[in-house]
């Protein structure tokens, strides 16, 4: 199974533009599961094609979302999420995220209801503020996998529970109804890269794996979605993504004023994780990545650049050449070395989140770069998600500055 998992696919993979302001969804449409009006002939035949593929075949699609591509297969089909595994070559125990485009989609699709007398019946109470606040958008929450479940056990990981979010992005969500199909849809990159936020980041790296991408434009939110978990006392954020911690407190209710955070650094290897990101390498380049991590009460900003100078000398000694992605702090001019590639990721939080992954793959792709040094910034707001990434993507080759 795990050499089948691990074979190269041979596709001819298509890029097909569409245009998401062509796609106009009614007010309603993630609750009651209206379709889109599409006004833009060449975007609606892309769209057409893909959802045959998603609805029709076992293949997958890559596809825009507002945090990052999606690499999706129905979560109905074992060979479609198979497909997923193997074009990722991604640990089959590491948990997918169903995404879909109505709350009557997740109850006719799912849970096999055609029809309910209370439409949010399937929603527990304690997620219904927070998804009537935030869904459309970067938000995946756990429910229990019901007894008569259509879901394919690769989503779960053979789970009691499955991840499942609307996306706010119109051409996920026209993907998702036109097939009205629930996909299940890692990050569409090679396991363990970072996560793509162009389709040309998704052609890069499953170029020949997957039959077609669907063409966007950049991704707005630039991270995955935070999934929460409500399911357990406290509830739990599972993973800082898209929306924040204290967004989630403070519209989610009494009941999430005393959410925490998932703080488990490691995972042994044969546990259950219960999303994704939990487990394994993740977002991490080619290029060794250091991450510089800003410390509280610390020294004056001058000896602090001073020890980061020394950090960055010493480790680029004897490499061909460094990147530095900067943020808050470190000057333009932080070293003088003809060896140095100098970015900056952006003047606020918001920016640095979306140009994270984005400006990683840029370094990384550069001739001869063999270190990235990233500055990070303060844990608060998004910076809980950019640092939960650069960890991940340093793998713990952490400096305190």
């Amino acid at each position: 199974m795990l050499r089948r998992l691990l074979q190269t696919m041979a596709f001819e993979t298509k890029i097909l533009k569409v245009d998401p302001k062509s796609i106009l969804f009614s007010e309603t449409a993630h609750i009651d599961g209206s379709l889109p009006t599409i006004t833009d002939p060449e975007t609606e035949q892309n769209l057409l094609e893909a959802a045959r593929t998603i609805r029709d075949t076992d293949d997958t699609v890559g596809f825009p979302t507002e945090t990052v591509y999606g690499l999706g297969g129905s979560s109905l089909n074992d060979k479609s999420v198979l497909n997923i595994y193997k074009a990722k070559n991604r640990p089959s125990d590491n948990p997918l995220i169903s995404h879909i485009s109505s709350i009557d989609q997740l109850n006719r699709k799912i849970y096999g209801q055609e029809s309910c007398s209370d439409i949010l019946q399937n929603i527990p109470q304690i997620y219904r503020s927070l998804t009537e606040k935030l869904w459309p958008g970067p938000l995946t929450i756990l429910l229990p996998v019901p007894q008569q479940s259509t879901l394919s056990k690769l989503t779960t990981a053979d789970q009691p529970t499955f991840a499942v979010r609307i996306p706010s992005n119109p051409i996920a969500r026209a993907l998702i109804a036109l097939s009205d199909t629930p996909i299940a849809a890692p990050s569409a990159n090679q396991s363990t890269r970072p996560s793509p936020t162009l389709a040309s980041h998704v052609f890069h790296d499953l170029k020949g794996r997957i039959p077609l991408i669907l063409d966007g434009g950049a991704c707005s939110v630039g991270v995955e979605s935070t999934v929460v978990d409500g399911l357990v006392s406290p509830p739990l954020l599972l993973r800082p993504g898209g929306f924040t911690w204290e967004q989630i407190r403070s519209m989610g209710g009494p009941q999430w004023v005393d959410c925490k955070v998932e703080n488990k650094k490691t995972v042994s290897e044969g546990e259950k994780v219960r999303t994704p990101g939990m487990k394994y390498r993740h977002y991490s380049p080619q290029a060794k990545v250091i991450l510089f991590a800003p410390q509280e009460g610390s020294a004056p900003l001058e000896k602090r650049l001073e020890n980061v100078k020394s950090v960055i000398t010493d480790h680029a000694r004897d490499v061909r050449g460094f990147a530095v992605l900067s943020s808050l702090t470190f000057p333009d001019n932080l070293l003088d070395d003809p060896h140095g590639i100098y970015r900056c990721l952006g003047s606020s939080n918001t920016e640095i989140q979306a140009n994270l992954f984005a400006y990683l793959r840029q370094v990384d792709e550069m001739p001869n770069i063999d270190i990235i040094f990233v500055e990070g910034i303060d844990e608060e707001g998004e910076g809980l998600a950019v640092m939960n990434r650069l960890r991940k993507a340093a793998s713990n080759n952490v400096v305190s500055f």
